[in-house]
């Protein structure tokens, strides 16, 4: 049984690419990933991202952003529920990431959104990443 997680493949995509300083990581599309990177930018994790068609396949582009001295501005980022292990919070639970100074992203009713956006609307649901 081969489970894929394109969630983690996208997250190590950003990853290795801040790492090897790349302007842009090209991922394949899918609606949670492009929302993801909503998020991040939003968050002023990442640039930009572009929903680009190619040759058939679409593909979500991430435009990558660095500080003056050209390093990441996110240390890690890191994925927490897996498709082995689905980690699910209730609002009151939801993890303040590095006392405040990164974010969690979680998957709820309402969309995917910031961990201090789920708390406001008093909503839980699973712990998709966090980013600091």
């Amino acid at each position: 049984m081969c489970m894929t997680d394109s969630l983690g493949d996208m997250l190590t995509r950003i990853r290795n690419g801040a790492k090897a300083r790349f302007e842009k990581v090209d991922i394949p599309f899918s609606n949670m990933k492009a929302n993801v990177a909503r998020v991040l930018k939003e968050e002023g994790f990442i640039k930009n991202y572009k929903i680009v068609k190619d040759k058939g396949n679409t593909i979500l582009r991430i435009y990558l952003k660095y500080d003056e001295s050209s390093m990441s501005i996110f240390n890690s980022i890191k994925r927490i529920s897996k498709p082995s292990r689905r980690f699910y919070v209730g609002h009151e639970d939801i993890p303040k990431v590095m006392r405040g100074l990164g974010i969690a992203v979680l998957s709820t009713s309402k969309g995917i959104m910031t961990g201090e956006e789920a708390r406001k609307n008093a909503i839980g649901g699973e712990l998709l990443c966090q980013v600091w």
